[in-house]
């Protein structure tokens, strides 16, 4: 197989500094790059996690009301992102002291792994994967 791996995930944000507040600031992912693509009135702002791979965050100011994400019923298409997490209870309790609150931590039956659900700030399921 010629993929080896997951380089990226883009988001559509409503408000671009409000999501570097979350992605950047509490989830702790660094900002490689940010880029006001004036063509398209976007910005777009690249940034990496610990592993190489990389979440793009898009706002586009023409169209700045973009359609919320249906989450019930779940719509087709991407369904969530996934993060890695060594240790989920640290994780969520870091994440409380920001106001940021997850969902139950439940366990995949499949896997039997713990994980847990936040949202972000336009409502966007994250998903929070213990993966020792």
């Amino acid at each position: 197989m010629g993929i080896t791996g997951v380089h990226h995930v883009a988001i559509i944000c409503s408000d671009i500094e409000r999501a570097k507040a979350f992605y950047v600031g509490a989830l702790g992912l660094v900002v490689v790059r940010e880029v006001y693509r004036s063509e398209r009135a976007s910005w777009k702002v690249d940034l990496a996690l610990s592993d190489g791979s990389q979440l793009e965050l898009f706002t586009f100011e023409r169209d700045p009301k973009p359609p919320p994400r249906p989450t019930r019923p779940e719509a087709l298409g991407l369904r969530h992102l996934a993060l890695c997490v060594s240790d989920l209870d640290a994780e969520v309790t870091r994440l409380a002291a920001q106001g940021i609150i997850a969902e139950p931590v439940r366990i995949d039956e499949y896997t039997d792994k713990r994980f847990t659900f936040i949202m972000d700030p336009d409502h966007q399921p994250i998903e929070l994967y213990e993966s020792i």
